[in-house]
């Protein structure tokens, strides 16, 4: 009984330490597109009154990235609920949309493709809370604040491209 029990533990630190290098891949990903822009590209745009300053981008998205591996962590603990796979693949496909998002905006130099590219987030990502709370409650409250903040980056990017046409 302990050895089966510590066995769990053991795959279950694992499957944490997973989700969570997941999820921050997406961010070195994104992170590589947006590090060439910020230098030579992105100062040179007007921005909107509400943009922070860049050094607030790096301990919010390092947060959120957090916040998303833990829920989904917690989504996939629950081995014996069947929608779970279901739930896990919508939130994969936010992360994809995610990282698309960066290589749109900053690689391509498109604040029209980035707003397209965050609007199907912003969907994937309610998609993935609604189908996340079914199963864990707090995962799905967890990933509110990243709803929350590809909102806010929904009106930085509309703004940048308006003020940018």
């Amino acid at each position: 009984m302990k050895l089966e029990a510590s066995n769990s533990l053991v795959r279950d630190a694992l499957g944490l330490c997973g989700w969570i290098l997941l999820c921050f891949a997406v961010a070195g990903i994104a992170s590589r597109f947006t590090a060439m822009s910020l230098r030579d590209w992105y100062p040179g745009l007007r921005k909107p009154a509400l943009t922070p300053p860049g050094w607030v981008f790096g301990p919010v998205w390092s947060a959120l990235y957090l916040m998303m591996a833990v829920a989904a962590w917690l989504v996939w603990l629950r081995r014996d609920r069947p929608e779970r796979r279901r739930a896990l693949a919508i939130f994969v496909f936010q992360l994809a949309v995610n990282a698309a998002w960066s290589g749109l905006f900053f690689g391509l130099k498109s604040p029209l493709a980035g707003l397209l590219d965050i609007a199907v987030l912003w969907c994937a990502v309610l998609a993935a809370a609604i189908a996340f709370a079914k199963i864990n409650q707090a995962a799905g409250w967890m990933l509110a604040p990243y709803l929350g903040w590809v909102a806010f980056a929904g009106y930085l990017n509309a703004a940048i491209w308006l003020l940018n046409a």
